[in-house]
């Protein structure tokens, strides 16, 4: 590890690799076990870091930005945090889940709900641009999209994640409404034969 007190000078060409310009940024609204539900939907931009995670308890455990956004990060480094944004419109956001590591939220745009706890113990607080909420590990938190004035327009939420390969985890509950959404999308609807119309059914045959 190079000493930090010993100054270096970095090439404008090496410095331009730490630069991520947002309209290029790539984003993912897939890779996650809570993508696929309607009130869910979302795009999780990986600007810094997001290494996949080393070791993974169980299916519910994943990277915070799922398994597309962590492969394609702006800036590929391992330097003790992460930052991404997430992009969604009105009444949308993750279901519950918990982290290995710090997780700070910073409004950029809209309005932010942030809850955490479930059940009864829930609690909650509503975040304008710029205001901020960290979380700390252990602790089940989700995020939606509030600013129900203007139904139609996504907007911004910054997260900043500790560590080099932080995991997420979704509750048991949240797990449990999954497999719910999954289980009813694959059910096959019932067809039933079409009924003949009083003329057809008055006809010779």
């Amino acid at each position: 590890m190079n000493d930090w007190r010993e100054i270096r000078t970095m090439s404008r060409e090496e410095m331009m690799k730490r630069v991520a310009r947002f309209r290029k940024l790539k984003g993912s609204d897939g890779g996650l076990p809570d993508s696929p539900l309607p009130e869910c939907r979302r795009k999780l931009y990986a600007v810094i870091g997001f290494q996949p995670p080393e070791d993974r308890a169980s299916n519910a455990t994943t990277s915070p930005v799922g398994e597309d956004a962590s492969a394609m990060p702006a800036i590929a480094i391992a330097e003790g945090f992460n930052l991404g944004y997430c992009k969604a419109r009105p009444g949308r956001g993750p279901l519950m889940h918990n982290h290995d590591t710090n997780e700070t939220f910073i409004a950029m745009t809209g309005r932010w709900r942030c809850e955490w706890n479930e059940g009864e113990a829930m609690q909650y607080v509503d975040l304008a641009p710029y205001d901020v909420i960290s979380f700390p590990p252990g602790v089940a938190r989700r995020f939606m999209n509030v600013t129900y004035d203007e139904p139609d327009r996504e907007h911004l939420l910054m997260f900043v994640i500790g560590g080099n390969s932080p995991q997420a985890e979704f509750t048991p509950a949240a797990m449990r409404r999954c497999e719910q959404y999954a289980a009813a999308k694959t059910k096959t609807p019932v067809k039933r034969p079409k009924a003949r119309s009083a003329r057809a059914a008055r006809a010779p045959t």
